[in-house]
């Protein structure tokens, strides 16, 4: 079971295993993820570098595994076209996004609010219309400040498990796996940014913290959007996903 694996000392993990024994440790949690799991595993795709290593790791342990994109309307140009180019070659991946209106700039005024309506409700949706019970992310507790308290197997909401096969990768390691296996990624990568999100909160940062270039100039700056953070099993109004 999952909760075999479960290791309280993320942090010895992080140090104390080489990169081929991290993995296999991927693969195997999410080997057990879908044995458990089934049809219900379903890989959230953020189109990242670390999105893509996992989306990658869970086909090698079965191509029928489905995943989700959200996306939003500030997403820059070039995430769009690579974002086409994964779904146009994993049909599987089902694409989610909220087009509400709101307020001009509110990524300014309440980034948390604007991430709540862009990005936290079409996951609500994504998890609700694909009758998800276990979705797997490419999170890492290497990444920043927000992120060194989260752990591999995690119970957010009831009847939702959470999965982060590569926690305890370095950056470095995602794209050594990246490149050994030649998976294609973003190409903003090419130009200097460490993390990608939407195009007005999103800069090349200057500082060792992978996220530094996040919601630059606001109270979230390196924060987290709320996918991470916020319950997801809640009741949502049935939307179409738009492609």
């Amino acid at each position: 079971m999952l909760s075999d694996l479960v290791v309280e000392d993320v942090a010895e993990l992080v140090e104390g295993l080489n990169f081929a024994q991290k993995v296999e440790r991927s693969l195997k949690l999410i080997r057990r993820g879908l044995a458990e799991h089934g049809a219900g595993l379903v890989v959230a795709n953020s189109l990242g570098k670390d999105s893509v290593a996992v989306w990658h790791l869970a086909k090698q342990v079965s191509p029928d595994i489905r995943g989700f994109i959200v996306t939003t309307r500030f997403k820059p140009p070039q995430t769009v076209r690579f974002m086409n180019e994964q779904v146009a070659q994993y049909p599987e991946l089902k694409v989610f996004r909220n087009d509400a209106e709101i307020p001009a700039k509110l990524y300014l005024a309440d980034p948390d609010r604007c991430c709540d309506i862009l990005k936290v409700e079409p996951t609500r949706r994504a998890i609700e219309q694909m009758n998800v019970t276990c979705w797997v992310t490419g999170l890492r507790c290497t990444e920043g400040r927000t992120r060194t308290d989260f752990k591999e197997v995690e119970q957010r909401d009831p009847g939702l498990i959470k999965l982060n096969p590569i926690l305890i990768w370095h950056e470095r390691e995602v794209w050594q796996y990246l490149a050994l296996h030649k998976v294609d990624v973003n190409p903003l990568y090419a130009h200097g940014y460490r993390s990608l999100g939407c195009a007005p909160c999103t800069k090349i940062g200057a500082g060792a913290d992978e996220r530094s270039g996040r919601w630059i100039g606001t109270s979230k700056c390196g924060g987290e959007c709320g996918i991470h953070t916020r319950p997801l099993k809640v009741h949502v109004e049935a939307q179409s996903a738009h492609g």
